[in-house]
């Protein structure tokens, strides 16, 4: 990657330690399964608790660069609001079930049964409904996005998520009984959102009053460069091992599943982000604002997907897919913004 907040020799060969962590986690998981049944022990509202933690160790430093001036500020540019919310709400979902649908329905249609295809595409759909919360501060982190901007951005799709959600899976779906565990929600928002943004602006305050804007920025800053590359790789053992039984069990399907989520991914981030540029928006906020409405909000998909088709279900296959393909896909994007920084303005 371009971007200077790397790890040096380690983000030089990031997808080699991805890769690495990936295996890592599918071996836990097949040869000492104690460890994820022992960690799965600890979730509330279909969120992991280890999980949100490293998640939290990775938001924690895009959370020190908010300026609050700078969430003010947000407001004050809507291109970058317009953009996110529109891809993420009024593209995404339907792109999502078309390239579900072709795929699965069409081109794969010798491979998987009628009701499988009917479930897989519902998975799909879920995921589609439900924007990033979390990771996507990782994401604009490692693109030098606007910390502030970002925010809003997250807080505004969040509302958007109470009120959008249930009718656009209705209606994608054909079906009436989509019920919203808000408290999946609300753990996710106050866990990825509040306690790091709290403990962020607290850090923040006290280090600028007692050692000045120039040590935060400059020294302080610089300390966690380590923390996000290490809580992501950490994380992908973690939810690897989590799923690696489902990976050994099912190779074929969840190959044929990542078709149709891999191809949406790439074109949601393309929409976005060449419409960030043809508006001419700063990369620090175009970057974040196509990386949104490119990653999910899973959580949210697996929780939905095993109340309304059950744990054992295609539909639940499908969001863990997700899952699965999400970290490395996002990696790739992340790498093609900072590589396409001198596309947009300064």
């Amino acid at each position: 990657m371009e971007n200077q907040k790397g790890l040096g020799f380690f983000e030089r060969y990031l997808s080699i330690w991805v890769a690495l962590c990936i295996v890592v986690g599918i071996l836990i998981g097949k040869y000492i399964p104690i460890i994820p049944k022992t960690l799965s022990r600890f979730e509330y509202a279909n969120v992991s608790i280890p999980v949100a933690i490293l998640i939290w160790l990775m938001i924690y430093p895009m959370m020190l660069k908010i300026d609050f001036s700078s969430v003010v500020n947000a407001t004050k540019k809507p291109k970058g609001l317009i953009v996110t919310c529109i891809t993420n709400w009024l593209i995404k979902p339907f792109t999502m079930y078309l390239f579900a649908y072709f795929f699965i329905r069409i081109v794969f249609n010798n491979f998987i049964s009628d009701n499988l295809a009917t479930e897989y595409i519902a998975g799909a759909v879920l995921l589609g409904a439900a924007p990033c919360t979390a990771m996507v501060f990782v994401w604009s982190y490692l693109t030098d996005g606007d910390a502030g901007y970002t925010l809003v951005q997250v807080a505004v799709n969040d509302l958007i998520i109470l009120v959008a959600f249930t009718p656009i899976v209705a209606f994608l779906l054909g079906v009436s009984n989509v019920k919203v565990p808000y408290n999946t929600l609300f753990l996710s928002t106050i866990l990825f959102v509040v306690i790091p943004l709290t403990f962020g602006y607290l850090t923040r305050r006290s280090v600028i009053k007692n050692k000045g804007l120039d040590y935060f920025e400059n020294v302080f800053l610089k300390k966690f460069n380590n923390v996000t590359i290490a809580g992501l790789l950490l994380t992908l053992i973690i939810i690897f091992s989590f799923q690696g039984e489902i990976i050994l069990n099912n190779p074929f399907h969840i190959l044929l599943i990542a078709v149709p989520l891999t191809i949406q991914t790439f074109f949601i981030f393309g929409f976005a982000y060449t419409w960030a540029k043809i508006w001419k928006l700063p990369h620090n906020i175009a970057a974040p604002a196509s990386l949104i409405g490119a990653s999910n909000f899973f959580e949210l998909a697996v929780a939905v997907a095993i109340s309304l088709f059950g744990l054992k279900s295609g539909a639940a296959l499908a969001t863990v897919v997700g899952v699965l393909t999400e970290v490395p896909i996002m990696l790739t994007l992340v790498k093609i913004a900072n590589n396409t920084r001198h596309w947009f303005n300064k």
